[in-house]
């Protein structure tokens, strides 16, 4: 593909109406941020939630895997309620699933309790995602929101660490209420609602993807019911999306090469992203005996140098072919797996890290805007929103990876 035509597809997704262009960039990465922090804040405390509750580091990492798989599958149903209400009216559901998320686990003495409180609160979270990739319009815009998500999600793991260490891991778990501090803003710059969308809502493909979703994010864990569980509501979406075309799961993206391919770079670089955050650390406690503030500081160090190269990568990718783009990309990801699998040592997997997050929110940025760009204006949302589930889907994959692999 030419590179006007790459141009082309970034400036496809402008068609945002100019109330939404007026939110400031600054307040979308404040509300979208947050919740890769909050995600990241359980990767070097699962030992000390295990020993307050009681249970083993990999039991403890459910709550990590709860949060991401909430995150995945209330994100597209916020982006239909972003296109049949309004963006106000899902900011506010977003900002009160956030808070009664918070309190919950705030109080809660059971797992059980508290992993509802986490997924509420990562619903909320999906919520002020999918808000702010909707608002962004531009790759250079969708850029400072991934590298702002990044740098926040860089410092998650010592925030949650020290937050752990001095006041206590309930705190650190319920750093995703900072977002709640741009919904004032964002609301004021946003149209009051939009019309109803047509038709009534899908709740046959939301319910079927839901399960999807769920299904694949519990391979790691039960293998063979999972699949069971996959395959089957695959092969019931299936003809559903064909009764529908313009239902919960738009035809017309599933039919387009270039979000397909978008939604597969964006899930294969995610998931290999969050494996090596949560894998790392313990493979360089095992490996060289570092402690865990150590890792932190280094970790937290690679992230934000991957996340600042997200920024400017953004920034130029406009210019590039969208072949050339996606080169980068998956050489990036696949070097950093590869150095942190085979490398001896702390610093070379720790430059991992930095170079799997700038894969991954480079891939977020760069290849949303195409997937908004492959289908009608009136689907945009839909399309974002499955895009997002696809990186997601990465998040909610990556811990089970990591604690399959080498968390006991």
């Amino acid at each position: 593909m030419s590179t006007s035509s790459g141009a082309a597809a970034t400036r496809a997704p402008s068609a945002v109406p100019p109330s939404l262009r007026q939110v400031p960039v600054l307040w979308l990465a404040l509300l979208a941020a947050p919740v890769a922090a909050a995600g990241n804040a359980a990767v070097l405390i699962l030992g000390d939630l295990g020993r307050s509750l009681g249970i083993p580091a990999a039991t403890a990492s459910w709550l990590v895997t709860v949060y991401a798989l909430a995150l995945a599958v209330a994100t597209p149903l916020f982006a239909t309620l972003l296109r049949r209400r309004g963006t106000r009216p899902a900011l506010w559901f977003a900002a009160a699933c956030v808070t009664a998320g918070t309190a919950l686990m705030a109080v809660s003495p059971w797992l059980p309790l508290l992993l509802a409180g986490r997924a509420v609160q990562a619903a909320g979270g999906a919520g002020m995602t999918a808000i702010a990739m909707n608002l962004a319009g531009t790759a250079r815009r969708m850029g400072a929101i991934s590298a702002g998500t990044g740098i926040l999600g860089a410092v998650g793991p010592l925030l949650g660490e020290r937050l752990t260490e001095t006041v206590s891991w309930r705190a650190a778990l319920s750093l995703l209420a900072v977002t709640l501090l741009a919904v004032p803003a964002v609301g004021r710059r946003t149209t009051p609602a939009s019309p109803p969308a047509g038709g009534r809502f899908d709740a046959r493909g939301a319910l079927l993807l839901a399960v999807l979703s769920g299904g694949l994010v519990l391979l790691p864990y039960r293998p063979l019911p999972a699949l069971a569980v996959a395959a089957v509501s695959a092969a019931l979406l299936v003809p559903h999306i064909r009764r529908r075309p313009d239902g919960y799961v738009p035809a017309a993206a599933l039919r387009s090469g270039h979000f397909r391919g978008s939604v597969l770079i964006a899930l294969t670089l995610s998931g290999s992203y969050f494996t090596l955050l949560f894998a790392v650390p313990q493979m360089l406690a095992d490996r060289a005996g570092r402690p865990a503030t150590s890792v932190a500081v280094g970790q937290t160090a690679a992230m934000i140098t991957g996340s600042l190269l997200t920024l400017g990568f953004a920034a130029v990718s406009a210019r590039l072919r969208r072949r050339t783009v996606r080169l980068i990309l998956l050489a990036a990801g696949t070097l950093a797996a590869a150095a942190a699998a085979l490398a001896p040592g702390a610093v070379v997997p720790l430059a991992a890290i930095g170079l799997a997050v700038f894969a991954a929110t480079a891939a977020n940025a760069t290849q949303s805007v195409i997937a908004a760009s492959a289908v009608p204006d009136r689907q945009r949302p839909a399309a974002i929103g499955l895009f997002q589930l696809a990186y997601l889907l990465g998040g909610a994959l990556g811990p089970a990876l990591a604690t399959t692999l080498v968390l006991r």
